[in-house]
């Protein structure tokens, strides 16, 4: 189908604009330019408590948002991992997402920042949203969350982080994890598929850009296949959490997203895998400028909803 009139709206916005794709940026241009998706939102919604915390990473604090809306105690509890390429990306453009889950999910939402490439390769991302995750099992209590009730989620390149997390709390004796939550997830570095045809000049990342954020990202050639960076390469994707798998149509990743839900599913994972036809890789933090944004945030909260349930 053709792009959604919003989106269209945002594309010929950007092309009006002359923004060069993401490859071509220098690095204080990129993150400029993924912080501007928060001009693309909603106002912050109030959220009852909001709280500036840090956490103990492997390469020293990192930061972390805490959002507690005003419901009932002890509340299940959505770890967040923004996007931006590993190599951009911060807690202000996740602010908005977090507030709005946080309120109509009535869970607590951590979001958690980490090291950015390429100044801290592969692993450190993953050892800092891995670390993260540990923190909040062990003191979101004391903010009113219950560590028996936790999801990880996270867009694009915090897509990756987020499954990867699933992974390693699998295998690393980390906690059991009630979902993760998946919305357009970079997978695997060397992934050959149809949407890098289709849309290999975006809108939004081009498939050099993906490559790009790649190259940034991995310290060797052969991270590549390590499943901390690509997990679609894990030996077994068994006694995973339940997944949620949102894609788009006009999106590079798309593909190889879905092939991961597909991999989840034979592997015995409950997992549930939508495409947004019309829509683009960048949406859901473009609640303000695409209404359509919404569909995806319902998607969400539809899924967290049901499993974040109290026992």
């Amino acid at each position: 189908m053709p792009f959604d009139p919003a989106v269209q709206s945002v594309v010929d916005g950007l092309s009006q604009q002359g923004l060069k794709p993401f490859d071509a940026l220098s690095l204080d241009e990129t993150r400029e330019a993924v912080g501007l998706f928060a001009t693309l939102q909603n106002p912050p919604r109030y959220v009852a408590t909001v709280a500036e915390m840090a956490y103990p990473g492997p390469g020293g604090p990192q930061d972390l948002r805490i959002y507690v809306p005003d419901a009932a105690e002890p509340l299940p509890v959505v770890v967040y991992f923004h996007g931006g390429g590993f190599i951009a990306g911060d807690l202000s453009v996740a602010d908005e997402p977090s507030r709005a889950l946080a309120n109509d999910l009535q869970a607590i939402v951590v979001a958690a920042s980490y090291r950015l490439a390429p100044e801290h390769k592969f692993p450190a991302a993953s050892d800092d949203t891995f670390a993260a995750l540990g923190w909040v099992v062990d003191n979101i209590s004391q903010h009113g969350g219950d560590p028996s009730r936790i999801a990880v989620l996270g867009d694009s390149a915090g897509g990756n982080l987020a499954a990867v997390a699933a992974l390693r709390a699998r295998d690393e004796g980390g906690p059991v994890l009630r979902a993760q939550v998946l919305v357009y997830p970079t997978i695997d570095p060397l992934a050959n598929t149809q949407s890098r045809k289709e849309c290999s000049d975006g809108p939004v990342i081009s498939a050099a850009a993906l490559d790009h954020f790649w190259r940034q990202y991995l310290s060797a050639p052969e991270d590549a296949e390590n499943p901390w960076a690509a997990p679609s390469k894990a030996a077994s994707l068994r006694d995973l959490p339940p997944a949620l798998v949102l894609t788009t149509e006009y999106e590079v990743v798309r593909d190889e997203a879905e092939a991961y839900g597909e991999q989840l599913s034979a592997a015995g994972v409950l997992t549930d895998v939508i495409r947004f036809d019309g829509l683009i890789h960048g949406v859901w933090w473009m609640s303000g400028a695409v209404p359509r944004s919404a569909e995806m945030h319902e998607a969400i909260v539809s899924f967290l909803r049901d499993k974040l349930r109290s026992d």
